[in-house]
Formats: C-alpha cells, sequence, structure tokens
C-alpha cells in the first residue's frame, strides 16, 4: 500500500493504464509542462511522448469531437475538460454522438472514451467554477457516470473508467485534489455499478456520493453516539447506480435519506427517492428526504458559499427528523 494523494491517486492509474494498452492515450488543456490542473497528468508526456499525451487549444468542443472521432476508430481517450461547468461546452458531443452512436449503429460501434471533469465546490472560485453536474449527466442514455470520493476509489475507478466499451463522465472533486489515502497500486479495477457500503446502522439508510461521502461519514459518527445507526453507503458509480444495494438496506431500516452536495432541485436524489418509493412504499417507517444545495449560482464570498454547502450537522439533523419525526 502507498500513501496517495487523490490527484495522484489518478495519475498512477492512467500511467498504468497507458503503459498496459498503447490504445489509451489522453487529450486536453496544459496536460504536458503543466501537468494538468492538479498535476493529475505529471510527467506523463516526457513518460509516453507528446503523441499519447496531447495538449490541445482551449475548445471543449474540439477536445470531446476529436475523443469521439478517435474512440469509434479503436482508441481509449481520456478526454480532459478541467472544470465540469466547462464540460457543458461539450455537451454536444457526448450528448448526441459519444451516447447515441452504439445505439444508432446497432452495437457494431462503440465509443470507449473517460471525459473527466471536476465538480463542486473549492473555496473562492465562484458561480463558473463550482457547479455539480451529474444530474444531467445521469440523464443521458448511453452515458456511464462516476463519481470517485477517495484516492483508492479514484485509482480503481479511473482504471474501470478506462476499460469501459461505453462513454463515461468521470467526475472528480475539486476540493478532494489534495486529499491523501492509502493505494493498492496493484488492485485490479473497480467493478462499476456497485456502492460501496461504509458503515452498517439499523435506523436509516443515508447515501451519497463525492466529497459528501465525508461529510456523511462525520455525521454517521455524531449519530452514533447518539444512539442512531446510520447505513450509510458512497454510490461510486451514479450511473447505473446500485438499486440493489440501496433497496436491501431501505427494506431492513425502513428509511432513506440522501445527501448531496449538487442542488437539491431536480438532482439525482430525487430520482433516488422516487425509485425507492415507487418499489418499497409499503416498507417505509417515514417519507424518504433528501439534501441538495439551494437553486442559486455559488457565490464568491467565503460566507455566503458556506451557506450553500451542506454540512455534517445539517445531516445529523435531516437524520434525527427522520428516526425521532
Amino acid at each position: 500500500m502507498t500513501t496517495l494523494t487523490y490527484a495522484e491517486a489518478s495519475r498512477l492509474a492512467l500511467q498504468q493504464e497507458m503503459a498496459r494498452d498503447p490504445l489509451v492515450w489522453a487529450l486536453g488543456e496544459d496536460l504536458g509542462p503543466e501537468g494538468g490542473v492538479a498535476g493529475q497528468y505529471r510527467g506523463l508526456q516526457q513518460m509516453f511522448g507528446s503523441r499519447r499525451v496531447v495538449d490541445t487549444p482551449i475548445s471543449e468542443n474540439a477536445i470531446m469531437g476529436a475523443a469521439v472521432g478517435a474512440a469509434v476508430c479503436g482508441t481509449r481517450p481520456v478526454a480532459e475538460l478541467r472544470f465540469a461547468d466547462f464540460g457543458l461546452c461539450a455537451a454536444d458531443e457526448l450528448v448526441n454522438q459519444a451516447a447515441k452512436i452504439r445505439y444508432m449503429f446497432n452495437g457494431q460501434a462503440r465509443v470507449p472514451l473517460v471525459a473527466r471533469q471536476a465538480i463542486g465546490f473549492r473555496q473562492g472560485i465562484a458561480a463558473q467554477h463550482s457547479q455539480s453536474t451529474e444530474a444531467f449527466w445521469v440523464h443521458i442514455p448511453g452515458l456511464v457516470v462516476v463519481a470517485p470520493a477517495t484516492p483508492a476509489d479514484n485509482h480503481a475507478l479511473l482504471k474501470a473508467a478506462i476499460r469501459c466499451d461505453d462513454p463515461v463522465v468521470y467526475l472528480e472533486h475539486k476540493e478532494l485534489w489534495q486529499l491523501t489515502g492509502e493505494v493498492d497500486a496493484e488492485a485490479p479495477p473497480a467493478e462499476l455499478g456497485v456502492a460501496e457500503r461504509l458503515r452498517t446502522g439499523r435506523d436509516l439508510t443515508l447515501v451519497t456520493w463525492s466529497r459528501m461521502r465525508h461529510v456523511c461519514a462525520d455525521a454517521a459518527e455524531t449519530l452514533a453516539a447518539e444512539g442512531i445507526g446510520a447505513d450509510l453507503f458512497d454510490l461510486r458509480t451514479l450511473w447505473p447506480w446500485d438499486r440493489g444495494a440501496i433497496f436491501a438496506s431501505v427494506r431492513r431500516t425502513g428509511r432513506l435519506l440522501v445527501a448531496h452536495e449538487a442542488v437539491r432541485i431536480a438532482g439525482l436524489g430525487a430520482e433516488i427517492v422516487a425509485s425507492v418509493t415507487e418499489s418499497l412504499f409499503g416498507e417505509l417507517k417515514a417519507p424518504p428526504a433528501r439534501l441538495g444545495g439551494p437553486r442559486a449560482p455559488t457565490p464568491f464570498s467565503k460566507p455566503l458559499e458556506d451557506l450553500h454547502r451542506i454540512s455534517a450537522a445539517d445531516v445529523a439533523e435531516a437524520a434525527r427528523r427522520l428516526v425521532r419525526g
């Protein structure tokens, strides 16, 4: 086991996949000398050459268009779109091309690419650099959506995303880039679509992903000290999400709370709550609940930005209301 940051873990995964498969390559802005916005590509251009780690103009739609074409032709591109906010500039290529080609060609063509986009808050980067767009991508048929929360997952899930034969929207969180953790450098790719249970509890099911995994873990500790047991899950893959694990947990606890950083209105939490309610209505002890951000742009001001964040105290209080009424 090796201690790595979240950013270093993804760099290791990409290095290993590029060494394993000559068809894997990367493209995006400032990947060579700069090494990427958080060092995720540092040294890889020197290692593999400028034909496999390609610096591009500042044009996300051009980056994604090139990636789609190269994927259809048999390579496995990793397209770096920097922030998820800029990923929307590449939406046409992802939504209307990458996500549709396998269906339109009756499975005769596939688009094995990874679109890396950094989601979420990072203090002081304001409205155009702080968005969490996962619900948009989950809504698009043909896309796989992944959101790692730890260095170990950013290593194993990126390997899985690169080997996936469908286009993967890969959502790393900006505030996790410097998070450190133990990583097994020889770990195999993770299995996509499988949630991780972080702790077992009998009183409510608590579902989350990305940075909120750590917030919810703190909340679960607080609740445990009060005698409330949370069955805590990190989804890891947002589409397909692990319905089997979540449904089994809710059948046991009878209560569900979904917490995410993204805007609450029409967020992925609403889909999970609706799915559980439709399938398990008769087994619920309380109406399912969800926590999410306000439907407002993220402010530059730190005090105002903090008001947009879902805290461990917010999660714990929502859980108490569910359990105690």
